[in-house]
């Protein structure tokens, strides 16, 4: 695709840009304009993109792989640029001068607000990362958590940061795929998790998260979305992401979805929000961050080219979340048992 040669041929250091995000922006833009020129290319290009893609597929062993080859690149790197809470996903600014780590802890609290979590439910957490989400929900709201991940060196972080917050006895770490949990919940949480379960999984995934849930439970979804006009096109190429980046990744859209829901679950979609704004926030924090420890980052021994990859990757997402060409959502989702309690607005109980 455009962007793959565009990215290969930055990292190989035969371009650059003084301010890659606004050239991106800008390209993203045309790209945009060009939409209806670039449908019929991308048609005739489909059977080899799916050829591409046939070894990258989330089977139970692909899925391992492909977390591995993005997720285990260090511990140490990633605490070079995210905040302290280890968050890799949108944060929510509620203040102009907000806090890296402030927007992470927002996130989770909203999410525990928009789950109305009590002390007595049992929360499961599909793709757990580095036990952010589990500490928070776990520690400020008392409640029990069982989280997930298939990713060996996150795993081994988040049981020593659970250790030592002492929250050993409220959450469950596993190290286990989606598809072998067991049990069920009164609540399910999942934060930016189904770009990585592949689109030929999503029904599986659906399925597995209402199976998972009481009857009268909820489930709040954060998901990475592209525009359902162009979501077909999009997922049947091989952009700079999917194959330098996240290997096996598929972004998902509002459309597949509620179809996918609907195919496979009888869960409802009650709230949904809105939060691309705050991902350009979040993106251009940890680009600062990153560029800010570049020192350390060679002496972990990663070399130039991953450097630039990684530059070129961030701004790469950065000007898709300012012009629109991908979006954050929250989604909250309810079993048929599911209702208000003493009236209590959907989203946020009890505010508004």
């Amino acid at each position: 695709s455009f962007s793959r040669g565009l990215g290969e041929a930055y990292v190989a250091g035969w371009w650059s840009a003084d301010d890659l995000t606004r050239l991106i922006r800008l390209l993203t833009l045309n790209l945009q304009r060009r939409e209806g020129s670039l449908r019929s290319w991308l048609k005739l290009a489909a059977p080899f993109y799916d050829l591409l893609k046939r070894p990258f597929r989330n089977t139970l062993m692909g899925s391992r792989a492909n977390i591995a080859a993005h997720y285990d690149l260090g511990n140490d790197f990633y605490a070079l640029f995210l905040d302290e809470t280890l968050t890799y996903s949108c944060g929510i600014f509620e203040r102009e001068d907000s806090t890296l780590e402030e927007a992470s802890l927002a996130k989770y609290d909203r999410i525990c607000r928009k789950l109305d979590l009590k002390p007595e439910d049992r929360v499961l957490e599909i793709g757990g990362g580095w036990g952010g989400f589990a500490l928070h929900a776990a520690g400020r709201y008392g409640c029990r958590v069982t989280t997930t991940t298939i990713s060996r060196a996150q795993y081994d972080l988040a049981r020593e940061r659970l250790a030592a917050a002492g929250l050993t006895d409220r959450v469950t770490l596993l190290l286990r795929d989606y598809r072998h949990l067991e049990g069920t919940f009164d609540k399910l949480v999942s934060i930016e998790m189904i770009e990585a379960v592949g689109y030929e999984y999503w029904d599986t995934f659906f399925r597995v998260c209402s199976e998972r849930l009481q009857e009268n439970g909820l489930m709040c979804l954060q998901a990475i979305t592209i525009a359902d006009r162009v979501f077909d096109r999009y997922r049947r190429s091989y952009d700079f992401i999917r194959s330098h980046v996240f290997p096996g990744s598929c972004l998902t859209s509002l459309h597949a979805m509620t179809a996918s829901l609907a195919r496979v679950t009888d869960l409802r979609l009650i709230h949904l929000e809105d939060i691309t704004a705050h991902y350009v926030r979040t993106l251009r924090r940890w680009r600062e961050r990153f560029f800010a420890n570049l020192d350390r980052v060679r002496a972990l021994g990663y070399p130039e080219s991953f450097i630039r990859l990684w530059e070129f990757y961030l701004c790469y997402c950065e000007g898709g979340f300012a012009e629109r060409y991908i979006g954050d959502v929250q989604l909250v989702l309810a079993k048929p048992g599911y209702r208000e309690a003493g009236g209590a607005t959907i989203g946020l109980p009890g505010e508004g």
